[in-house]
C-alpha cells in the first residue's frame, strides 16, 4: 500500500517528520547523475565500497564473482545479482559526483536550517543493485531522504512500526536479518519508486528494499541527530535515552545499522 501523505511544502514536512509512517516527498533537486553503469564501474574499485554478491546457490560461484567484482567487465557485473553501498561520497565530489555538494547538499541543508532544524550529521549514501536483489531487513539510527535516481526499487516498511519493533528494541539492533519476519500484508507499506521519486524514511523504523529493474541507483541523505526547535522525532528519543545511559556508545553506531 502506498503512503497517503505526500509532502510538497515546508509546513507539511515540519508536520510529518516526527512520526511514522514513511511519506513521499518532492524536493526539486537540480542535479543530473551520470549513468548508473558508469558510476558502478568507477565506484566498485574504491577501497571503501561495500558489496555483496547474491543469488547463486553455488557457493563457489558467489566466491568467484566476489573476487572478480572489481575487475571483470562492468557489463558482465551488471548481470549479476548484487547490492552495493558507499558511505563516503564526499571523496567523489570533484569527479564522479561533480556539483553534488553545491546543487544538492547545500540547498537541502539551507532548507532544513530555514525550517528550524539542526543536526549532527547530514551526509549522502549511495546504493546500487540489480534486479532481484534485496537489502537486509534492518533499521537505521538516522532519518533518510531516499532519492531514487535511476531504475526502480520498492521500499518496504510498516504503517505502524510499533506493532513490529519497539524503538528500544531497534536501538539494540534486534531488527537485522536477511529477510523480514512473517507479517500481515495489510500491515506493510510498500512504496514503488521510479526515477526521481523521493521518500522520507523515519529513524529506527524497520524496513527492507527490493530492486525491480536491471540496474538501480539511489542516494539517501542520512540525518544523524536531526532536531527541530529542541524536539527530536518520537522514536529517536529511545536512542537518546540509551546514549545518556551508555555515553561510550554515542554515535559509534550512527551508520552501523544501515545494511546493504
Amino acid at each position: 500500500m502506498q503512503p497517503s501523505v505526500s509532502v510538497t511544502d515546508p509546513h507539511d514536512f515540519s508536520t510529518h517528520w516526527r512520526q511514522p509512517p514513511n511519506f513521499r516527498m518532492q524536493v526539486p533537486f537540480d542535479y543530473l547523475f551520470l549513468p548508473a553503469i558508469d558510476i558502478l564501474d568507477h565506484i566498485r574499485r574504491d577501497d571503501e565500497v561495500r558489496f555483496t554478491v547474491l543469488g547463486e546457490d553455488d557457493w563457489a560461484v558467489r566466491m568467484e564473482r566476489t573476487a572478480a567484482f572489481r575487475t571483470a567487465p562492468v557489463e558482465e557485473i551488471a548481470t549479476w545479482p548484487f547490492r552495493l553501498v558507499h558511505f563516503n561520497l564526499a571523496r567523489f565530489y570533484g569527479e564522479l559526483l561533480a556539483g553534488f555538494q553545491e546543487e544538492v547538499m547545500v540547498p537541502w541543508r539551507t532548507y532544513l536550517s530555514a525550517q528550524g532544524f539542526t543536526w549532527q550529521r547530514c551526509a549522502p549514501i549511495l546504493f546500487l543493485s540489480t534486479e532481484g536483489a534485496a537489502s537486509t531487513y534492518h533499521n537505521d539510527n538516522s532519518h533518510g531522504l531516499v532519492w531514487q535516481a535511476q531504475g526502480v526499487k520498492t521500499f518496504h516498511s510498516y504503517h505502524n512500526p510499533d506493532r513490529h519493533l519497539s524503538p528500544e528494541a531497534a536501538v539494540l539492533g534486534e531488527t537485522t536479518a536477511e529477510d523480514p519476519p512473517s507479517h500481515a500484508k495489510a500491515d506493510r507499506q510498500s512504496v514503488t519508486m521510479q526515477p526521481g521519486d523521493q521518500l522520507w524514511s523515519h529513524a529506527l523504523t524497520p524496513h527492507w528494499v527490493t530492486t525491480e529493474s536491471p540496474l538501480a541507483l539511489s542516494v539517501t541523505l542520512s540525518h544523524g541527530g536531526l532536531c527541530r526547535r529542541g524536539r527530536y522525532a518520537d522514536r529517536e528519543l529511545a536512542l537518546r535515552n540509551h546514549w545518556d545511559k551508555n555515553p561510550d556508545e554515542a554515535w559509534t553506531l550512527d551508520l552501523g545499522h544501515t545494511r546493504y
